[in-house]
């Protein structure tokens, strides 16, 4: 039997959930035999992209060795793809040193994921965008708890002891929630009033969460402040300078520190490396997932604009559907490859878990009509279930 060339690009949640679906399907030792998977990351570790809050407040390693969850069955290709030749079935790469490579694949799979938008460079603040912004966030607001210990100043040391948020997502509320602890351990240890920490989140929108209930944003608001942060609605930031915040109601605030929390784009480098993409950058498919207008490849995760054929509704953005996704692309490319009947894309169910700090979480579902609530250490756990299950975590 022909091998069969099955490469997926990238390495975060849609990538590792592909490759994990891809082996269960043909999991019978012919087709395994026949079966080469191959992984293209420019880096050699999966990142948990949904925990980046964490290495801003304390010291906490979001990485894992692709090698460790993929000890052996699939090659690692540490790489960044530069061109996809659909019509001859093979992509162009190149590694870290700039050596230029390319090689033939029968099956492709494009889970290249998303990039966190950022402000413009003039806005000021830091965005938590990476693990180099999520380090430098958590060095900026310990200097600044050492800096107002010596401060006597009361003014000064009060914006040495303000952050702000800017973007109530769920990035944000997390953030928010997970800062508003470790900042008041650190203020405490420094000698410093832990009650005088402010943490302040700035949302645009007039209630949190307002993709659900309202119920489900008064929770969150009132977990957040009895967590210790401030909820500050209807405003948006626009830009911090030389410690100013200014604010679209035209106020202006004093901080230490400024994080932006933006939001997700798709990988920028969808652009240039030859697929169809709509007006927002998202790669085109269909309901089985199949890149418009070729033949084998595939996608899935953030990077695709992925719509139920049902509802019309473009499936979410968090690691939850990267899963459910992945499942059902295992079948399709199964059935696409024996003649069968694909399954089509279908809605994940309402279901939000969130972080709000270490041990507190929440989360939210709807199931005959009726909201779900999920509290406590109990919403933790399974807000901690969906982060490890999406990293193939035991």
């Amino acid at each position: 039997m022909k091998e069969l060339i099955c490469v997926v690009i990238g390495g975060g949640y849609a990538g590792v959930q592909a490759i994990q679906a891809i082996r269960k399907t043909f999991r019978s030792e012919e087709t395994k035999r026949n079966l080469r998977l191959i992984l293209i990351d420019k880096n050699p570790y999966h990142l948990r992209k949904v925990l980046l809050f964490r290495p801003a407040a304390k010291t906490e390693d979001i990485t894992i060795p692709l090698a460790r969850i993929f000890p052996e069955g699939v090659e690692i290709v540490q790489a960044a793809v530069t061109r996809i030749e659909s019509g001859d079935k093979r992509l162009l790469y190149q590694d870290h040193a700039g050596n230029k490579y390319s090689m033939t694949y029968d099956i492709l799979i494009v889970a290249a994921g998303s990039v966190v938008r950022q402000p413009d460079p003039q806005q000021g603040g830091m965005p938590l965008a990476s693990l180099d912004n999520a380090w430098k966030i958590r060095e900026t607001w310990r200097e600044n708890m050492k800096r107002a210990a010596k401060e006597t100043n009361m003014e000064e040391r009060k914006r040495l002891m303000s952050i702000a948020v800017a973007g109530a997502g769920i990035s944000g509320i997390e953030t928010s929630a997970e800062l508003a602890y470790y900042v008041r351990e650190d203020a405490e240890v420094c000698g410093l009033d832990p009650n005088e920490v402010r943490i302040t989140l700035f949302n645009a929108h007039e209630r949190l969460f307002p993709e659900g209930p309202a119920k489900v944003g008064h929770k969150l608001e009132h977990s957040l402040k009895a967590g210790g942060v401030t909820l500050s609605h209807g405003s948006k930031v626009l830009q911090e300078k030389e410690g100013i915040l200014t604010l679209s109601t035209g106020e202006e605030r004093s901080v230490g520190l400024c994080v932006w929390t933006l939001g997700l784009l798709p990988h920028p480098m969808l652009q240039s490396i030859g697929l169809p993409v709509n007006s927002q950058g998202y790669v085109v498919v269909d309901a089985s997932y199949r890149v418009q207008g070729t033949q084998g490849i595939y996608s899935i995760g953030d990077c695709a604009q992925i719509i139920d054929p049902l509802s019309g509704r473009a499936d979410g953005k968090t690691c939850k559907e990267a899963v459910a996704q992945a499942a059902r692309l295992g079948k399709i490319l199964m059935a696409d490859l024996t003649g069968g009947s694909a399954p089509a894309h279908k809605e994940y169910m309402e279901f939000f878990c969130f972080g709000l700090g270490p041990g507190a979480g929440m989360a939210w579902t709807r199931k005959w009509g009726i909201d779900i609530f999920f509290t406590g250490r109990m919403g933790l756990r399974l807000r901690k279930f969906t982060w490890d299950s999406a990293s193939l975590i035991k």
